[in-house]
């Protein structure tokens, strides 16, 4: 009798134990709608139960439910709307994640429910607002992408540039949508140093989206990438305005009911920014007087003409001044017991100017149908760009070998002379440029029936197709005039050598105007099926043409994008994607390094197939704390390209479909808060990017083989074999309100060879490793929620301020960009490294209003 209680007791326990585990837990944060501010105390009610939880003060819920039937959560608070979410019947043990973004209850924003279910389709989605704080030292977002996107790394140009390269291919692979706006970019950057500000603001910006690779038919014509933009549409009055030694920008944004009706509304969008890297470039081994200057400023305005029209305007302008008068240079390279030194002082100066601007307008349908919805756009748009280069310096150098013991007396100096000369750049460029567009898209989504499954009348199917398609009409004006030439004197002789005339290397005098139009148009579907409790599956498939007046080239690309994910477990998804990505090419790819352009160049043309997962989880029993992992592997097979050398940002174009190669690699990521509510990245690549010339046979150098052994292909300029760039956050264990945030990048060198050589032997040296390190202290010095018990505080007139001290290149890495080829009378060439900045402390102080 004596065991019977204890028997009791211990079926009583296996009892409660076994309900606790038939419950899925749900967990998210809720946020206010449009500025992702955290709600705390919003309430998560289970509806016809009394079990409800209270966000914290990041915002954060978890809720058990039951398993095995469908619930109703609600979600409420005080001077917001209310949000209700039916859940399907889920198995027991399931975890998911749920964000709620609640609108105010005075606007005419509507409740966001993001669920966990396939809506990425292989494009990586971000907030923008988690990278407004990140230190970076060219102000751009592009320069945050290596951090965030797969396979994405800044090449050559490093912390200087806001170019990117993804995946093996260059810069002018990538696609920029701002709004369905597609974006230009200038056309004569040499150098990180003359860059200015890119197009997209990251005050206006609402989210991004990026794709790496096996995107969709309604993306347009490039090779690489697609980085997918979406600006504000704001329901109240916000400010920013921020500042440091680097620059500063300011925002305004807000949104006026006009008429008596409530649907009528304006609403804008108003950036400026200017940014000066005088102080950065202070760093740099060539000393001298910088003075760049880049200015920028933005609107986008939309009106709702009605329930279903809206208009919208979008537009730009943007100034890079860069005037630079160089003094004298400093380099060392080599070994320890043999470093090699050159000693350059200058004359001359170099003056550049960018100037482009945009305007766009769109036109928008979209009825309110809660049945078979669909929308028509209508975008019509301008981009103009002038560009001049003008540089006349002479650099006269002495080039040697070093003393490198440290008790000697000349320690430091060049002691044994190899070489002097006379280095003379003269550039009078001037580049304008104008491209019309006139586009309509489209989309309708066909919503078939639900149907209960055969094993639960709770858990039904839903099959939808949404149907896009678009046209658009391209209008091009190039007027290119080309004038620039190198003398190098080598001990009083001009290279190359001839006794009976004075020689002027690169000697390019041309004139190029070229007028084209061009024609695409795309069409897709995407099925989904969705079972609730089984799986969800989704097929993308579309369809690319293009035409081009120029070379009189018609273009049909297929697509297809695949994916799936069970509903029954783990948050995990597959996705396989791939097809045809042809690139017509564009100014830069018709002109060859003389200067003339072939107007015969063809689309470079690549397959492509890519396979991934994604998967979702989260650690911790008290708090759950969300993880994401994404990877990729993929292949890419390459014909009728147009090869290229890069010095440093400048991408130089051969003008021939002159070879064919292949790109391939794996991508991985991991995402999260590795500190309870501090969103951090980790990103490892590994690439291998080939090519081979048509009609060449590549050599390869081996040590003791002076002749060379051959090769079937050689490194692209973009084969950087590993990346690995981490940006981790952390802050005071007593004071969330204290942040670090750091920033490492890693890379291993990029391939180059020998000037006016590098065919036979092609791309057969190699830049030392990338590797860098920034790191970023912020500080809130005030917050709106702290009104109550700091009524006096002298910030209290604005809704947030943080001020950031930021440590650029903390280890002091001299990195490399690129090289300078010094050639001897006896026709010896020296790499003289060219190296990318030092350390440097920036102050930032950011406040919203």
């Amino acid at each position: 009798m004596k065991k019977v209680p204890l028997l009791l007791a211990f079926i009583f326990t296996l009892s409660i134990a076994s309900k606790a585990q038939q419950t899925v837990s749900i967990f998210g944060t809720v946020t206010e709608g449009g500025t992702a501010t955290p709600i705390e105390f919003a309430v998560v009610f289970l509806k016809e139960t009394n079990k409800n939880v209270e966000t914290n003060a990041a915002g954060e819920y978890a809720i058990n439910v039951p398993s095995g039937r469908a619930v109703t959560l609600q979600i409420s608070r005080v001077g917001y709307k209310e949000a209700k979410i039916v859940l399907e019947p889920m198995r027991e043990g399931t975890q998911r994640r749920i964000d709620i973004a609640l609108a105010p209850s005075t606007s005419q924003q509507e409740v966001v429910v993001k669920d966990t279910r396939l809506r990425d389709n292989g494009m990586v989605r971000e907030d923008i607002k988690d990278f407004r704080l990140l230190p970076t030292t060219t102000g751009n977002l592009e320069s945050v992408l290596p951090h965030i996107a797969l396979g994405t790394n800044s090449g050559s140009g490093g912390e200087l540039t806001s170019q990117y390269q993804v995946r093996g291919g260059n810069y002018d692979e990538n696609l920029v949508y701002v709004n369905d706006f597609e974006i230009y970019r200038p056309q004569l950057i040499r150098a990180g140093q003359q860059e200015g500000l890119t197009f997209a603001n990251a005050d206006l910006m609402r989210d991004l989206s990026f794709s790496s690779g096996g995107f969709e038919a309604r993306y347009g014509d490039k090779m690489s990438s697609v980085l997918d933009i979406k600006y504000k549409r704001p329901d109240s009055f916000h400010a920013s305005v921020a500042g440091s030694f680097l620059g500063g920008s300011a925002h305004i944004e807000g949104s006026k009911r006009i008429g008596t009706e409530g649907y009528r509304r304006f609403r804008y969008l108003l950036g400026a920014r200017y940014k000066t890297t005088k102080y950065l470039l202070g760093s740099l081994d060539v000393t001298g007087e910088y003075v760049p200057n880049f200015a920028d400023i933005q609107a986008y305005l939309t009106y709702d003409l009605s329930k279903s029209w809206q208009i919208g305007l979008l537009s730009n302008y943007n100034l890079s001044a860069y005037n630079f008068k160089p003094e004298s240079r400093t380099a060392a390279f080599g070994v320890v017991n043999f470093t090699l030194g050159i000693q350059t002082a200058f004359e001359g100066q170099e003056r550049d100017r960018f100037e482009n601007g945009m305007t766009g307008i769109s036109l928008t349908y979209l009825p309110d149908r809660k049945k078979n919805p669909y929308f028509l756009k209508f975008l019509a748009s301008r981009f103009q760009s002038r560009e001049t280069e003008g540089i006349d310096i002479i650099g006269t150098y002495t080039i040697g070998q070093v003393e490198t013991n440290p008790n000697a007396q000349n320690a430091g100096k060049i002691v044994d002379v190899l070489g002097e000369g006379v280095q003379h750049q003269y550039v009078r460029n001037n580049l304008w440029s104008a491209v019309t567009n006139i586009e309509h898209k489209g989309g309708f989504e066909i919503q078939g029936k639900q149907t209960p499954s055969v094993a639960s009348s709770l858990a039904m199917t839903t099959v939808t197709n949404f149907i896009q398609w678009g046209a658009k009409f391209q209008s091009e004006q190039i007027e290119d005039k080309i004038n620039e030439w190198e003398r190098l004197d080598s001990a009083l002789y001009s290279l190359p050598f001839d006794t009976t005339k004075l020689n002027i290397r690169n000697v390019y005098k041309t004139r190029n105007p070229l007028a084209s139009n061009r024609l695409s148009a795309f069409a897709q579907n995407t099925f989904t099926w969705r079972r609730d409790s089984v799986g969800e599956f989704q097929a993308t498939f579309g369809v690319r043409s293009t035409y081009w007046s120029m070379n009189d080239e018609a273009t049909i690309t297929p697509r297809l994008q695949l994916a799936y994910k069970p509903l029954n477990g783990k948050d995990i998804s597959y996705r396989l994607s791939g097809g045809l990505y042809y690139q017509p090419p564009f100014y830069r790819e018709l002109r060859a390094p003389n200067g003339i352009v072939n107007k015969n160049v063809l689309a470079q043309k690549s397959a492509q197939i890519v396979a991934g997962m994604t998967y979702d989880f989260s650690i911790g029993r008290l708090r759950r704390i969300p993880f994401r992992f994404i990877t990729e592997i993929y292949y890419k097979k390459l014909w009728n390209l147009v090869t290229y050398d890069v010095e440093n940002v400048r991408i130089r174009y051969a003008g021939l479909n002159n070879a064919s190669g292949y790109i391939t690699g794996w991508d991985m990521r991991v995402n999260g808060e590795f500190v309870p509510g501090a969103e951090s990245w980790i990103n490892l690549s590994f690439l291998r990017a080939r090519e081979s010339l048509d009609g060449v046979q590549h050599l390869q150098r081996d040590i003791g083989d002076p002749k060379g052994k051959n090769v079937d292909d050689v490194p692209r300029p973009t084969d950087q074999t590993m990346t690995l760039s981490v940006f981790f956050q952390d802050y005071l264990p007593k004071n969330k309100n204290f942040k670090m945030h750091l920033n490492t990048t890693i890379g291993t060198g990029l391939p180059f060879g020998l000037p006016q050589n590098n065919d036979v032997y092609r791309n057969t040296y190699r830049l030392k490793p990338y590797h860098r390190v920034d790191l970023g202290f912020s500080f809130l010095m005030w917050d709106r929620a702290w009104e109550a018990r700091k009524p006096h505080h002298f910030l209290r007139f604005t809704r947030q301020t943080w001020m950031s001290l930021e440590v650029f290149n903390l280890m002091a890495v001299a990195n490399e960009a690129s090289k300078t080829w010094v050639k001897t009378i006896y026709n010896t060439q020296f790499a003289i490294p060219n190296y990318l900045t030092s350390r440097r402390i920036n102050l930032r102080i950011r406040t919203d209003f």
